[in-house]
């Protein structure tokens, strides 16, 4: 039996992406499903380029291999880092880095300073990384999955998709240029910001990227958090997975709205697609981490969140490999529907 094809949606993280990669390597690995499609931003933009180069060259294996040495180069960097963990968290096993010197010179200083000022050289470790380790003439003639990759357009606030037919190394830098740490990325003289503001990611270019009408989400933003964030930091990360959630879930709902429509046969079956949507998200598997650990980039920590990642797609696959191209197992009704109004 053929394989089946299958859309992937990578959402953006920072670090936490190599849990992604741990999902990916699982998914790669498994002969029933193939990866037709990748929607990806920030850090989901940088794991489907390197799945997308190394499968352009040896297939799912060449995937799997070239998602490691990427990852590998990012965990080189750590050595050089300024934000590590200090001793202490180190002894207790912790993974976050908020106490770490390096850290809170760089919390207090973006408060007063912009990336325009702090960093006038506009220096960029993963642009050295990207240009070094992923070759985009292979991902530009790679036919046998369909990339998209979204930025945030600064002037209009709207989302840009970049699909892989002029894809350079500056396309994914844009993807994953946070605002307060690096200098907005110019393209044909438009300025750009993290696709995560407004794409993450942006599901609409798998609408009609091939005939799967089934995605996968990555998504390693958490949507749900129990306690009330009461510190000054609590509050602004709380603030950032909200904003960096929302476009995926007004997405989400825009999809659900169509299968209800479709269901009630109110509109017309050959004008819109019935899609199957499915997700692994990471809410309880890295739900010991706060978000300062998404700038940790250690050897030790990435090969966690890798390890981490591939049970959790090891267990997707177990409980719904047969399901894709029959069933949807992401019940987006409850996922998006709107909060009880009270009086």
């Amino acid at each position: 039996m053929a394989p089946r094809p299958l859309s992937l949606a990578l959402q953006g993280g920072g670090a936490h992406g190599a849990f992604t990669w741990g999902v990916l390597d699982a998914l790669l690995e498994e002969p029933a499903l193939r990866i037709e499609a990748i929607s990806g931003a920030s850090a989901g933009a940088m794991n489907a380029v390197a799945l997308v180069e190394g499968y352009a060259e040896g297939g799912p294996q060449g995937a799997r291999e070239q998602l490691r040495r990427f990852w590998e180069r990012i965990a080189n960097r750590a050595a050089y880092s300024f934000i590590q963990r200090d001793l202490l968290g180190r002894l207790m096993g912790q993974w976050d880095v908020e106490s770490s010197p390096g850290f809170l010179w760089w919390e207090w200083l973006s408060l007063f300073s912009s990336p325009y000022q702090s960093n006038p050289l506009d220096l960029n470790p993963l642009r050295d990384v990207l240009e070094d380790e992923i070759r985009f003439e292979l991902v530009r003639k790679c036919t046998s999955i369909r990339l998209f990759i979204s930025a945030t357009n600064v002037q209009t606030g709207r989302v840009t998709v970049f699909d892989q037919s002029k894809l350079e190394a500056k396309h994914v830098l844009a993807s994953a240029c946070l605002p307060r740490v690096f200098r907005a990325v110019e393209i044909g003289g438009v300025p750009y910001w993290d696709g995560g503001y407004v794409g993450n990611p942006a599901l609409f270019p798998l609408f009609h990227a091939g005939e799967s009408q089934d995605i996968l989400l990555i998504q390693i933003t958490r949507m749900i958090r129990k306690e009330t964030p009461k510190t000054a930091r609590a509050i602004e990360n709380r603030l950032n997975e909200i904003t960096f959630n929302a476009s995926l879930m007004g997405e989400l709902r825009a999809i659900e709205f169509v299968q209800r429509l479709l269901d009630q046969q109110a509109v017309s079956p050959e004008r819109y697609r019935r899609l199957r949507m499915h997700r692994i998200d990471a809410d309880q598997a890295l739900g010991d981490l706060n978000a300062s650990s998404k700038l940790n980039i250690e050897r030790d920590f990435i090969e966690e969140l890798f390890g981490r990642g591939r049970k959790a797609g090891e267990m997707w696959l177990h409980d719904n490999r047969e399901k894709v191209g029959r069933v949807a197992t992401l019940d987006l009704a409850s996922l998006v529907s709107p909060p009880t109004v009270e009086a």
